[in-house]
């Protein structure tokens, strides 16, 4: 049962159906960013519409964390402008997350202690029966045990990486952004987060928008089930879009993780 939310957490009003599909997720208009003489991107313009699957490769110091943290609100950049959903990032940080290569979790913390800290502050709306069920079922969505005592500082790699995951994907948001998710994972952690992820992006959203997704991989190969487009980043610009190679697996054969 979906849990009861006060009138200041109520999602917000379901667009029409000619304005989902109108709907831009990510706008950035001649950006550039400096850490003092270094550019790390240079004169980069991209418009993503709401929906899209964007898998972004590129070289190491190719730019594409300092884009992933402008579009989630944690930079700024030194020339240009981002947007994300018409509006910048900081006032939309509830539909924006972001997995960084840091899975951000408490290593003396289990993973339900975890995500139920987050949640608590994501949702306090929730009493205390609702946030351990909301994080149970996000666990089980990412093929961990919600009853695993262990502290996360014990879990595996690609435990750690799956309970990151659940994290970023408490908030059912619209504009997810996963940095390298896939680092270290062995193949049987990779499918099940590519499932997972293929599931966020056929869930129904509070705001009536189709969810994006914008990944950045070394692994172009895992991620193509994912890849309705791929860009490359390369000193910090942008190569010319080409169309995929292939056609992404449906989402709906994904397969429960």
């Amino acid at each position: 049962m979906e849990p009861h939310r006060s009138p200041d957490t109520m999602p917000a009003d379901p667009l029409a159906p000619n304005e989902r599909s109108q709907a831009t997720a990510v706008e950035l208009s001649h950006v550039s960013k400096l850490y003092g003489s270094f550019v790390a991107l240079r004169d980069l313009s991209l418009t993503l519409p709401a929906g899209s699957s964007v898998v972004l490769l590129g070289p190491n110091g190719a730019g594409k964390s300092t884009l992933l943290k402008l579009l989630a609100g944690l930079a700024r950049p030194s020339y240009g402008e981002v947007r994300t959903f018409g509006q910048h990032p900081s006032a939309l940080r509830g539909r924006i997350a972001y997995m960084a290569h840091s899975t951000m979790l408490y290593d003396e913390l289990t993973g339900p202690e975890n995500l139920e800290y987050i949640l608590g502050l994501q949702r306090p709306e929730l009493d205390g029966t609702e946030c351990r069920q909301h994080v149970a079922a996000a666990l089980r969505e990412v093929a961990l045990d919600p009853e695993n005592p262990r502290r996360v500082g014990e879990y595996s790699q690609g435990m750690r990486q799956r309970a990151s995951l659940a994290r970023v994907l408490l908030n059912a948001p619209d504009l997810l952004l996963l940095d390298e998710p896939f680092s270290n994972l062995d193949v049987a952690s990779v499918q099940a987060m590519v499932d997972r992820l293929q599931r966020y992006r056929a869930e129904v959203s509070d705001t009536g928008l189709p969810r994006t997704l914008l990944l950045t991989t070394h692994q172009a190969e895992l991620a193509r089930p994912l890849a309705q487009e791929t860009l490359t980043l390369r000193d910090g610009m942008l190569l010319p879009r080409l169309p995929p190679a292939t056609t992404p697996k449906p989402i709906a054969g994904a397969s429960p993780a």
